[in-house]
Formats: structure tokens, C-alpha cells, sequence
């Protein structure tokens, strides 16, 4: 058995929006439950509002997996806890190169137009690796956070795609 097999994951930072949102969301949720004495109406119109913040809720809570297998990279939303999403897979043939953000080796991408993809935990304190995903005209950049586990075996399976400095 000669899969490469590593996994990492990241959970992404909570933003001032995220806040902001989860404020509005419990203060619809009072004033809905206030306006359920009002009338029979806004009663039912409350309950569905209760039920879709209850709902919502838990889902601003996201965190991101990493799986690579023998060449495949797929990433993985996780929201609340609960609810797994595979977003991305790429296979690092279609792939034109990884390296650390801010290297010298990603200065030929800078003028190229691309789709930014962020799967990182947007924290100042962690470098994220970009991948650079070339499908015929456009291009893709994807921010993400791997360990070195994953970056060992990236590094095994396509050792002139990774650059590590």
C-alpha cells in the first residue's frame, strides 16, 4: 500500500461581521418572542422566526478539512459541528504551484487574474500556503493551512510543484 494519506484542519476566526450577525440574529429572536403576546398572527409569524434563527445560529460557526490522497486535495466546510460540505477537489496535476503567501516563487501570479478561494482561518499569526490552479483561461488561488504531515506527502507526490521557502 503506497498511498500518500494526510489530513489537517483549521478553524476559521471569528470577524467582527460574524459577531455582528449572531447580535442581530438573538435580537430578532426577542423581539420576535415579544410580539408572540400581540397578536395570533404575529405568533405564527414569530415561530417561523425563531425556528429560522435556531437554524442559522450554529452554521456561522465554520471550520475547514484537509484531506490529501495519492495526489487528490479535497476540502471539506464543516458548519456548526454538524454539517460536513465537500467544497473543492483538486487533483495536483491540474496544479501549477504551491507555496508559502508572500514567497518570491508566486511573483509570476501577481498580474494574472484569478478566482481567490479561501479555506484558511484568516489568522495573522499563521502563514497560508496558495495554491495556484490553472483551468485553460482562468485561474484559481487558493489560500488554505496545511500541517507538515501533508506538506511532507504533497512534497513526495509532486516535488517540483512545492515550494517551501
Amino acid at each position: 500500500m503506497n498511498e500518500l494519506y494526510a489530513e489537517a484542519g483549521v478553524k476559521r476566526k471569528e470577524t467582527a461581521g460574524t459577531y455582528a450577525i449572531r447580535f442581530l440574529l438573538i435580537f430578532i429572536a426577542i423581539v420576535a418572542f415579544l410580539l408572540t403576546f400581540q397578536n395570533s398572527i404575529l405568533l405564527f409569524v414569530s415561530a417561523i422566526l425563531i425556528v429560522v434563527i435556531i437554524y442559522i445560529f450554529p452554521r456561522l460557526r465554520v471550520e475547514y478539512e484537509y484531506v490529501f490522497c495519492d495526489g487528490q486535495l479535497d476540502f471539506d466546510k464543516i458548519m456548526g459541528n454538524a454539517k460536513r460540505k465537500t467544497v473543492l477537489k483538486i487533483d495536483f496535476e491540474q496544479v501549477e504551484i504551491m507555496a508559502p503567501e508572500g514567497s518570491h516563487a508566486l511573483d509570476g501570479y501577481t498580474y494574472v487574474k484569478t478566482v481567490v478561494k479561501d479555506f484558511s482561518s484568516r489568522n495573522k499569526d499563521v502563514k497560508p500556503y496558495v495554491i495556484i490552479l490553472r483551468e485553460g483561461e482562468r485561474a484559481t488561488k487558493i489560500l488554505f493551512e496545511p500541517n507538515e504531515k501533508m506538506i511532507n506527502c504533497i512534497k513526495l507526490k509532486t516535488p517540483r510543484k512545492l515550494v517551501q521557502y
